[in-house]
């Protein structure tokens, strides 16, 4: 294991230079104190967890210090938000410090959340709050440990600097972890901007450290193209499955890797709507549960659109049109392990819709729901979760057929359950949750947010004493309003 100042640095991204971001140094925040840290985080850069509580951890992380071998750069890109063109977004409040290499060889961007203005922070402060800052925190170390693709948070630090939103809160920063920050945006800006020597550079550069595989291609940008649209395709299929709603799906919010980060005003399903909208800010509902599909696709059309130079349009559209196909094979998969099911039948997609639609109106407890059908037998447990049914005569119909259809697989409810509860979540990152651990942290307890990314981390692993984790949220955490403000 590695202490802070043994890290080997490898900044591939800031030897493009100038044109794709700009140099600038980080702007600490007073009286930096460590919030929480992600051991299997800091195990991704062979980092020991005993460098943690060392004062030197919280000052590199709030900006105070910094390696003598980082470059720290604020990326420049554009990108549709709200499915409006933004032609310069960039870092507004973020930097990439530099790349590290683990001793596995993988590169790792350290990209400080909150670390102060850049030339691409327009109107904003380039600073981070603590709730933001916990929420991402959470989000990310959740979801990867759900198995969904996902940046990492390394830590999160608070400090003594004010900041003012709708009030006045304290400044926070985030060190996020990813294998490269590159965005559908990043392309869109060197493609409207009309600088295809630099898009040409910067898609070379992606090929070469991150799609290696496919310059072994007759057409490598095309194959590109292909490989992004079917990571999405399983991201967003795992996103619908578990009931993640991201809340800003930006073009500049997409990353070309396929993994879930910036995030906002996410949240996930707590009782069962497809309409759901988790950002206060989306009016429109552009961002609802129900449309992360085609909102998805249309994105990746986005991304497309900025490959024109370098791919046939022809080829293009062929590959978009592989998204929804491959996004289907991928949930209907998810979801048939998520009821105990191992073999495929023709009936299951609509097994499957008929579920939700029943879930619908009786605002079923969309992850409860699915972790109780695997406890028991399968007529104790439809018997148990009957009772959250509003329309009674749909769900005896479904439980019907799911009850023939788990006969036909077979097997012992020993397997079944076992099946079941390693792909059925016992903790899941409800808003309210969140909310209780942020407010404790804004007060200076820090443990009630270590506890809950604790439990976090072993999500299908029942945890003695954590019975208060399961529960559906109280009556005034069912509701929560998250917006964009951080």
């Amino acid at each position: 294991m590695k202490t802070l100042d043994q890290l080997t640095f490898d900044n591939r991204f800031a030897r493009l230079g100038d044109a794709f971001s700009t140099e600038v140094l980080p702007d600490p925040i007073a009286n930096p104190r460590l919030v929480l840290a992600s051991r299997s985080a800091m195990a991704l850069l062979d980092l020991d967890p005993a460098v943690s509580e060392q004062a030197e951890f919280a000052e590199l992380f709030a900006g105070h210090k910094l390696w003598s071998d980082a470059e720290p750069r604020a990326m420049v890109y554009s990108g549709h938000q709200f499915g409006a063109y933004n032609p310069r977004l960039g870092d507004g409040r973020g930097l990439l410090l530099g790349e590290v290499v683990n001793a596995a060889g993988e590169h790792w961007d350290l990209h400080l959340k909150g670390a102060g203005q850049t030339p691409y922070s327009r109107m904003g402060d380039g600073r981070a709050v603590l709730r933001s800052s916990i929420r991402e925190f959470l989000a990310s170390e959740y979801l990867h440990a759900l198995g969904i693709p996902s940046s990492r948070a390394l830590c999160v630090t608070t400090s003594d600097t004010p900041v003012w939103r709708e009030r006045q809160e304290r400044a926070a920063m985030l060190l996020r972890l990813a294998p490269s920050h590159v965005r559908f945006g990043h392309f869109e800006y060197f493609y409207y901007t009309q600088q295809p020597e630099h898009l040409k550079a910067l898609g070379d550069y992606v090929l070469r450290n991150h799609f290696a595989e496919c310059l072994e291609q007759e057409q490598p940008y095309a194959a590109f193209f292909r490989e992004v649209v079917e990571r999405n395709a399983e991201l967003i299929a795992r996103w619908q499955a578990y009931g993640f709603c991201h809340g800003v799906m930006n073009t500049d919010n997409m990353s070309i890797l396929g993994i879930t980060f910036d995030y906002g005003p996410y949240a996930f399903l707590d009782d069962f709507d497809a309409r759901h909208i988790c950002n206060h800010s989306d009016d429109t509902g552009r961002y609802a549960f129900s449309n992360q599909v085609p909102i998805a696709h249309w994105n990746l059309a986005a991304l497309a659109q900025a490959l024109t130079p370098m791919v046939e349009v022809d080829r293009l559209r062929e590959t978009l049109n592989l998204f929804l196909p491959l996004y289907q094979a991928h949930y209907l998969d998810l979801m048939r392990r998520r009821l105990g099911l191992t073999t495929a039948e023709d009936g299951d997609e609509g097994l499957v819709q008929r579920l939700l639609q029943a879930m619908q109106p009786g605002a079923v407890d969309y992850s409860l729901f699915f972790r109780r059908l695997g406890e028991h037998p399968v007529e104790q447990a439809l018997a148990e979760v009957r009772a959250d049914f509003v329309d009674l005569a749909a769900f005896d119909a479904w439980a019907a057929d799911y009850r023939a259809r788990v006969a036909r697989e077979g097997g012992s409810q020993e397997q079944r359950r076992a099946r079941m509860q390693a792909v059925n979540p016992l903790y899941v990152l409800r808003n309210y949750l969140a909310q209780e651990a942020i407010q404790a942290a804004e007060q200076g307890d820090y443990q009630v947010v270590r506890d809950l990314h604790d439990v976090l981390s072993r999500p299908f692993e029942e945890q003695p004493g954590k019975q208060r984790y399961t529960q559906r949220p109280p009556d005034w955490g069912r509701h929560l309003e998250i917006s964009c403000s951080s």
